[in-house]
């Protein structure tokens, strides 16, 4: 037999046995009120006689390592006669089983009661997954086919809300592999569903539903609705067109409620949102549902090359969460605007929020977006249970981001151009045809979209790759807002908390730049004088403030541990800023102004 006929036969067997191999998980929920289930995962068709069971230490949409595997137990495997099998646990997470003749079954219990974003949540009231924390995977297959079974408690009426594929029996589903089926949160409750369809473009129409566990009548829920459609269509114009969904639509799975924990957290087809607040359907909880709307676009399809494959067994660093998160927040909130959720003046608050993280956090002036991106495994909800100094040398990529967004948007404005083309054209070359992305390909596309090469490596050697100041002031002024110290001329020692007492104990870092940080003074001292006299409280100590200017220096006695020190310190002006509308501060607004912020800011739905 000659080699290519060979190979050819090799990678049809390969491809025959990936196709006949199959992961079916059943699950059911004998113990609900004790927050247990109990899952199945049997694998069919295998030639290995060994194979590796495990838990995720990630999750999709979180960078950082989370240990699922600590609320698994009582694990064991059988052969298809039901007879035991030899289970080695390898690692926490990781179990070896052994013995097998084309088929396993692997059977454990999972504690969930943490219903979020990341975790998973069991109850008689409701089932609430996230697949990484509720699912083992075989190592050695995960390309193989998925199928999932939920037995649903008897009488219990419950329907169930998620991405994956209807099976051929009911409450069943599939995946067409690991990741996908990952990917993919599911919802099971009691459960209020709304659905509207939307045009999109080449005459072809977008489904969307509203999976809403909340205590709402039909009515209020259907008001809302109405809500998130709006933002799904404004968030379209930004991108000309919604994604081709690969289930059938796509689902907001939403528990509004103050059973489960504040969360967001995308997913290719669908998003998992938990506001843990009872449920009024007010404009305030539009925020996430804009926010993760966004990364239908942004991230699930204009993906980093650092996220794709998504890596379960590790944390995922990436350089471009600054452009993934932090882009998609800018645009969260300006959809807001744009649908008339936000009013101008709360919107001026997002602003002020932006300008200052740029402008006044220790991070952004000591580290550039991209380095601030790499934090994510140590910042996205990771646990410390040791002290930090983030606050002085990190940023979040979220605002730091989204204030970088910002400063793009206004300068293209001010060139004639907008970010919104910018996006549609990052949209084109790396989101629709899927081609992952790092952080020079969104450089070549400013460069592009701009025609003006140095304009692009000049802002991203500056902004995106360097953390130098920016000046926001003349950009918001072409839209009429101006840009102005918040606290001019008042002394300021710098933005602490103190403990909870009569007494002026440091409870965070003091931060660089700062005259307390300058002085010596950190986390855990106490304030206990100030030019000889007893201070114990926080109104005390705004009252000397007062009393004083920025430049006067002021004796400060503290205590470090046990021992009392004497320090120096020099009162300096709050560098906070303020972003408001020129009409508060009697500014004129001029026709040319007006028209810049109609053409930011206005709603784009025709």
């Amino acid at each position: 037999m000659n080699k290519k006929l060979l190979s050819l036969l090799t990678l049809q067997l390969i491809a025959w046995n990936a196709f006949s191999q199959k992961l079916s998980y059943d699950v059911s929920f004998p113990n609900l009120v004790h927050h247990e289930a109990n899952i199945r995962l049997s694998v069919s068709d295998v030639a290995q006689k060994e194979l590796t069971f495990r838990m995720s230490r990630s999750s999709p949409g979180r960078y950082a390592t989370h240990e699922y595997g600590k609320n698994v137990y009582d694990v064991k495997a059988t052969d298809k006669s039901g007879k035991a099998l030899p289970v080695q646990r390898i690692d926490g997470d990781v179990y070896k089983v052994s013995g097998i003749s084309g088929f396993a079954r692997v059977e454990y219990t999972l504690y969930a009661n943490h219903a979020d974003g990341t975790y998973a949540g069991l109850d008689p009231s409701s089932v609430h997954l996230n697949m990484p924390a509720t699912f083992m995977w075989v190592k050695e297959l995960q390309n193989a086919p998925v199928e999932v079974k939920f037995n649903l408690p008897q009488d219990s009426k419950w329907t169930i809300a998620t991405q994956l594929v209807k099976g051929k029996e009911p409450n069943s589903f599939t995946a067409p592999g690991l990741q996908y089926f990952m990917d993919s949160p599911t919802k099971i409750g009691k459960l209020i569903w709304k659905e509207w369809t939307l045009d999109n473009a080449g005459g072809k129409q977008s489904r969307f539903r509203l999976a809403l566990e909340a205590n709402a009548s039909d009515s209020l829920a259907s008001s809302f609705a109405n809500k998130v459609k709006k933002v799904t269509q404004e968030a379209k114009m930004v991108f000309g067109e919604y994604p081709v969904f690969d289930s059938p639509e796509y689902t907001f799975l939403a528990s509004i409620n103050p059973y489960v924990r504040g969360d967001g957290m995308e997913h290719r087809n669908s998003t998992m949102i938990s506001i843990p607040v009872a449920f009024n359907g007010s404009d305030n909880l539009l925020g996430v549902f804009s926010h993760e709307f966004f990364h239908t676009w942004n991230v699930e399809r204009i993906r980093p090359k650092t996220l794709e494959p998504f890596n379960f067994e590790k944390s995922n660093m990436s350089f471009e969460l600054w452009f993934a998160e932090g882009f998609t927040q800018y645009y969260g909130d300006l959809i807001l605007a744009r649908a008339g959720f936000d009013p101008l003046s709360d919107y001026c608050q997002t602003l002020t929020f932006l300008v200052n993280t740029k402008e006044n956090t220790a991070g952004a002036k000591r580290i550039s977006p991209v380095e601030a991106s790499c934090m994510a495994v140590f910042v996205d909800a990771g646990v410390a249970v040791d002290k930090t100094n983030y606050p002085n040398f990190y940023t979040s990529y979220y605002p730091y981001g989204a204030s970088i967004a910002l400063a793009l948007d206004l300068e293209l404005r001010s060139r004639g151009l907008n970010l919104d083309d910018f996006m549609k054209m990052v949209w084109a070359k790396h989101g629709k045809p899927e081609i992952p992305y790092v952080v020079s390909d969104l450089e070549a596309v400013l460069a592009a979209y701009s025609k003006d090469q140095r304009f692009a490596a000049d802002f991203f050697r500056k902004y995106v790759n360097g953390h130098e100041s920016m000046d926001y002031a003349p950009l918001l002024a072409k839209a009429g807002l101006t840009l102005k110290k918040q606290s001019e001329g008042q002394a300021w020692i710098g933005d602490m908390r103190y403990k909870d007492d009569s007494e002026l104990t440091i409870t965070s870092n003091t931060l660089i730049g700062s005259p307390l940080y300058a002085a010596g003074l950190d986390v855990d001292d106490q304030i206990l004088k100030i030019e000889g006299k007893a201070v114990g409280s926080q109104n005390e100590l705004g009252n000397i403030l007062k009393a004083h200017k920025p430049g006067d220096k002021l004796n400060v006695e503290y205590k470090h541990r046990e021992e009392t020190k004497m320090t120096e310190i020099t009162l300096a002006e709050n560098p906070r800023l303020l972003v408001v509308t020129n009409e508060t501060v009697g500014k004129p607004v001029t026709p040319e102004m007006q028209q810049f912020r109609n053409a930011w800011l206005s709603s784009k739905i025709r």
